[in-house]
């Protein structure tokens, strides 16, 4: 478990880089900096360009190589190859290259990396936010390394909301791991998402294995981190919309990896899986980006005035500390074709209710899905356990079928309904004939590697009874992403036409039983 605060031994480590003339980099750079906080790791010493040779006098000019020849360039000479597309932007500080540029040559060294492992050249810039444009193919991915407190005003978090909403990234890296920067830019990223808060990524997210043949759910650290962390786990955070995580935040420091200084005592990655890490994001990145552009457009069904309450179906899906909406039009664009497919009159538009809401018993069907892993409070496991024992039926489903929510879906609802398991149903089971008779789904690519590369599994539906009715109705493999026509390139998901027979199938299921 990540500690509050750093341990005493990395306090002594921040106390001798004090005495051996760090000073001036630990200094405080403004108001409220956070230099003064339990935590704060000051940046490492600049390095001075060396004086030029007391042979020549200040005024003279150093010229390292010969003088151009005299006679002008051939016309026939080649030209210089084309500029590199611009990958990664910097972002700058006003406070001086100390507080955003302690690591000068981190992106260079990484996108050099970059160049070696995969033969694809890109290149960096700084920039001041203010210059920052709101289109992602300016300035595909904005990174911001540093050591004091981080801070947006309001312009800035709007930009920036509207720059990662049309498919920009941002990484966060805590610079050798000082946590006053990554409390703030995980209280900045909250700003910019309220209805989606910072959650930690699951060693199963798609980001740590978006390299061929390189799995990141175990990684090195420097033992310097020991002081607050035993795992081996990489601990990053981050805000996913639309099963797109677009901001990333690193707790321990990558950029001394990428720009390698030596000292096992800081809080870092080492250096092989800071280099791994930082491919692994950018990979990850650059394909959600092409990802995101392909599917960007959608189409949300409203609700239909002809419908009254009184005869319509209505879902409510429910909110729990966690992320709780991984797709925003998947139940709109469900209910339309259940509408479709059955004349049943629905309710297209949203509704996300709490469990201790009292409203929850106003419907008859509860929605729930997720990516990460979640912990329900004990009010809201009672709750469940009275809305389920009242009559009430719970749909899930693990979105991008998700490791991290399946385990922990389980887990809870041993809590809500103890002694009582999942089953699985078979195939010839009521469910999955009608509307639609189903007997095998299409799958994902990424889903079919889990099925001995079969492009096709039986349906993968488990249930949990209450006198013998099904009370709840539970889905490993993704749908969402499907309903939506789009389940990302990492996604375990079935193909959209069947996603939508079998959820058509099961909300049939669910209000006929």
């Amino acid at each position: 478990m990540i500690a509050t605060g750093l341990s005493r031994k990395v306090s002594l480590v921040a106390a001798l880089a004090i005495l051996t003339g760090m000073t001036a980099c630990g200094q405080q750079i403004f108001d409220g900096d956070g230099s003064g906080e339990a935590g704060f790791v000051p940046p490492p010493p600049r390095k001075e360009a060396p004086p030029p040779p007391a042979s020549i006098a200040g005024g003279e000019t150093l010229i390292p190589y010969p003088p151009p020849p005299a006679t002008p360039a051939s016309r026939s000479e080649k030209k210089n190859p084309p500029k590199p597309p611009t990958m990664f932007t910097k972002l700058t500080s006003q406070y001086g290259e100390q507080d955003w540029n302690a690591r000068p040559n981190d992106l260079n060294n990484l996108l050099k990396s970059l160049k070696e492992a995969a033969d694809v050249d890109y290149e960096f810039e700084a920039k001041a936010f203010s210059e920052i444009d709101e289109d992602p193919d300016q300035n595909p991915i904005l990174y911001r390394s540093g050591h004091y407190h981080w801070h947006l005003n309001d312009a800035e978090i709007k930009k920036l909301r509207n720059y990662l909403l049309k498919g920009g990234t941002i990484i966060l890296n805590a610079g050798m791991g000082s946590k006053p920067f990554f409390d703030s830019a995980v209280q900045e990223m909250n700003k910019v998402f309220p209805e989606a808060p910072v959650q930690p990524l699951a060693h199963d997210h798609p980001v740590f294995h978006s390299t061929p043949g390189i799995d990141l759910d175990r990684v090195q650290y420097r033992p310097g981190v020991r002081s607050v962390y035993n795992g081996s786990e990489p601990v990053f955070f981050g805000v996913t919309i639309d099963c797109r995580t677009c901001v990333i935040i690193s707790r321990f420091g990558m950029e001394v990896g990428w720009d390698p200084l030596d000292d096992d005592n800081i809080l870092a990655y080492s250096q092989e899986s800071a280099q791994k890490l930082g491919l692994s994001i950018l990979n990850y990145a650059t394909a959600m980006r092409k990802w995101s552009l392909e599917n960007i457009k959608k189409t949300r069904y409203e609700d239909a005035k002809e419908v009254s309450d009184a005869a319509s179906m209505k879902i409510a899906q429910v909110v729990y500390d966690g992320e709780w909406k991984t797709r925003h039009l998947g139940i709109s664009v469900l209910l339309k074709q259940y509408n479709q497919a059955t004349g049943v009159p629905v309710k297209f538009s949203s509704l996300d209710l709490k469990l201790t809401d009292p409203k929850i018993y106003d419907v008859q069907v509860l929605y729930m899905t997720g990516h990460e892993a979640f912990t329900l409070k004990p009010e809201e496991i009672t709750a469940l356990q009275n809305y389920l024992n009242g009559g009430g039926i719970l749909i899930a489903e693990a979105c991008c079928g998700r490791k991290a929510f399946d385990d922990s879906f389980r887990v809870n609802m041993a809590k809500v309904l103890p002694g009582v398991g999942f089953t699985m149903l078979r195939t010839g089971n009521v469910l999955f004939k009608e509307p639609f008779d189903i007997e095998s789904m299409k799958v994902t690519p990424a889903c079919a590697k889990f099925f001995n590369n079969s492009p096709s599994i039986p349906p993968n539906v488990l249930t949990m009874s209450i006198n013998g009715n099904p009370a709840v109705i539970y889905s490993p493999v993704g749908m969402a992403g499907a309903w939506e026509l789009s389940p990302n390139p990492w996604s375990k998901s079935y193909l959209s036409d069947d996603a939508l027979k079998l959820g058509c199938n099961i909300l049939l299921f669910a209000s006929t039983r």
